[in-house]
């Protein structure tokens, strides 16, 4: 069988989740791998060629992780015609001018979200993709994750019963920079600079809903700044001018409800960073990163309210462990794969720039319910 290489183009991988997700976990570990396996057999190598601003930086880079080749030069990177893909991970404010640039160079486009910081200029990006025929994806990382695959094969098995409600909770404490170093960069909580956690999240909760539970149809949204001064990365205090929590009830099709709470102002007492309560008439779970337990109807205990004693029954030891019955491999290396695929062979790939603007649709309509203090629609997009 044959292997061929592929040239991908790597723009903001100095960056945690360009560096961490993107490069070392996903494409230097396909290319160590030996590539993936097409359909008919052949492998196709990734070769990409990283991208920055700063030479020493991306330099010192490339040579950890044996990349050959590098860049401050983005259009020069973009003229190459032996490079196929561009994948971008950098600021979101910059990416609808980077993807723009890449697709009128004929690249196949692979982004993070969320793909824009409104509504209009990730429609644009969508429209100008398929007029000139580029395929194209956006990071959808959380539906890979073992316990949301898990929650999916309960759905398809029928566990559930018909579903009523999800209760999702995200969010940790982001130390302020003063006493303690923040865990997140300063722009997060710049509005200015495209920060926020409604940008930032609301564009999952998208993904999430519609893929596992049932298309958004309407939302509710209010957000807050409960942190409103921060340190930044060199000990300067700056103004936290974006919200840093916010909390959205979603009406689904097909009537499930869903809530979700999310803050880089909490204190964990959960068992990950963030969980999902998925309650159906013929049973619940709750699934985090990797793990989900489950208590079907039959084996649902009998509470009864009172108030008088000290309870004793012990509630968690009424949930059982859905095993790891299948083997699971980083989310994000997953579909990369599949995008790889889909350029090379064509295959089947759902995860379109399209689902990347819904994101950013609701998050624009989270914004204006906060705004506006009332429930909105979210119509079909036109793209």
């Amino acid at each position: 069988m044959a292997t061929q290489r592929l040239g991908v183009i790597m723009n903001g991988v100095t960056g945690r989740m360009g560096l961490n997700q993107h490069l070392i976990r996903s494409i230097v570990a396909i290319r160590d791998q030996g590539g993936v396996v097409l359909a008919n057999g052949d492998r196709v190598v990734p070769d990409p060629i990283l991208v920055g601003r700063n030479a020493d930086k991306i330099e010192r880079l490339a040579k950890s992780w044996n990349v050959t080749r590098w860049t401050t030069d983005l259009d020069k990177a973009l003229a190459d015609k032996n490079d196929t893909i561009f994948f971008d991970a950098a600021t979101t404010q910059a990416r609808p001018g980077l993807l723009t640039k890449a697709i009128n160079a004929g690249k196949h486009i692979y982004c993070e979200k969320p793909i824009a910081t409104n509504l209009e200029e990730a429609v644009a990006v969508v429209k100008l993709a398929n007029a000139k025929g580029v395929k194209h994806g956006t990071v959808q990382d959380k539906l890979f994750l073992p316990g949301l695959k898990k929650l999916k094969m309960l759905r398809d098995s029928g566990f559930f019963g018909r579903m009523l409600s999800v209760r999702g909770e995200f969010g940790y404490w982001v130390f302020e920079g003063d006493w303690q170093q923040a865990q997140r960069p300063s722009w997060n909580y710049r509005s200015e600079d495209g920060g926020g956690m409604i940008l930032d999240m609301v564009c999952h909760w998208r993904y999430v809903l519609d893929n596992l539970f049932g298309e958004v149809e309407s939302l509710t949204c209010l957000g807050t700044t409960d942190i409103p001064e921060r340190w930044d990365e060199g000990g300067k205090k700056y103004k936290a001018t974006a919200d840093d929590s916010a909390y959205a009830t979603f009406k689904l099709k097909g009537g499930v409800i869903a809530h979700m709470n999310m803050s880089w102002a909490t204190r964990v007492y959960r068992d990950d960073l963030v969980t999902f309560q998925v309650d159906g008439t013929h049973g619940s779970a709750v699934a985090g990163l990797t793990e989900c337990v489950i208590q079907a109807r039959q084996g649902t205990p009998r509470p009864v309210w009172n108030p008088d004693e000290k309870r004793t029954h012990d509630f968690y030891a009424d949930w059982q462990k859905v095993p790891d019955n299948a083997v699971y491999d980083n989310g994000f290396k997953e579909q990369w794969e599949m995008f790889i695929r889909h350029v090379c062979e064509d295959a089947p790939y759902r995860y379109t720039l399209l689902e990347g603007a819904k994101g950013v649709q609701l998050v624009e309509c989270a914004l204006q319910s906060w705004r506006e203090r009332r429930w909105i629609d979210v119509p079909a997009i036109s793209a």
